[in-house]
């Protein structure tokens, strides 16, 4: 039975600077380990931030749907072997953090670096769900006009706009805006 007070899901906030010459290695190792992450009951999916503007700062993110399903892949066998081979990619430690429901979007890489500000979080955040809400519900009643006003029309519309946000707007906005949302000093 679920724990009303818990988040719906939790993510595991991995953060793994890769040496420079072994970024194609990197990149191998995780498309070794993500569809093992995905043969895990809970799995809800995997995002990878690549670094960007020649920066080595991987920022891996895989959501389960409780702590003790993550708990069983973190733990896993399989896990610990793939880990194994880690240390000889990265520059330094990995950072691995847990955050409940979605609060990762807005987790610094490193323990010492500042959040943005919450108007920030908030006005990015109201800048991607706004315009999705106002977009995907008429593009559905178009597509599907059985759907309009319907109780499953708005469960169809409402999973289009938080698959969206999930996997396209929140992880590509907030890299293109990372130097807005934390201006380097």
């Amino acid at each position: 039975m679920n724990n009303p007070h818990q988040a719906s899901h939790v993510t595991l906030v991995i953060t793994h600077s890769v040496q420079a010459e072994k970024q194609q290695a990197y990149e191998q190792w995780l498309e070794q380990i993500m569809p093992q992450a995905a043969q895990f009951p809970g799995h809800l999916g995997v995002n990878v931030l690549r670094p960007v503007h020649g920066e080595s700062v991987y920022t891996v993110l895989i959501r389960f749907d409780s702590l003790d399903n993550l708990f069983n892949w973190t733990q896993s066998d399989a896990r610990k072997r793939l880990i194994s081979e880690l240390p000889q990619l990265l520059s330094g430690p990995e950072h691995i953090d847990v955050r409940p429901g979605a609060a990762f979007w807005f987790t610094p890489t490193s323990k010492v670096a500042p959040r943005p500000a919450k108007w920030k979080q908030y006005l990015l955040t109201l800048g991607v769900i706004f315009p999705s809400t106002l977009i995907v519900p008429p593009l559905w009643g178009a597509l599907l006009p059985a759907s309009r006003g319907t109780l499953w029309g708005h469960f169809l519309g409402d999973a289009t706009v938080v698959a969206l946000v999930v996997w396209l707007w929140m992880p590509l906005l907030t890299r293109w805006l990372k130097n807005w949302l934390i201006p380097r000093g």
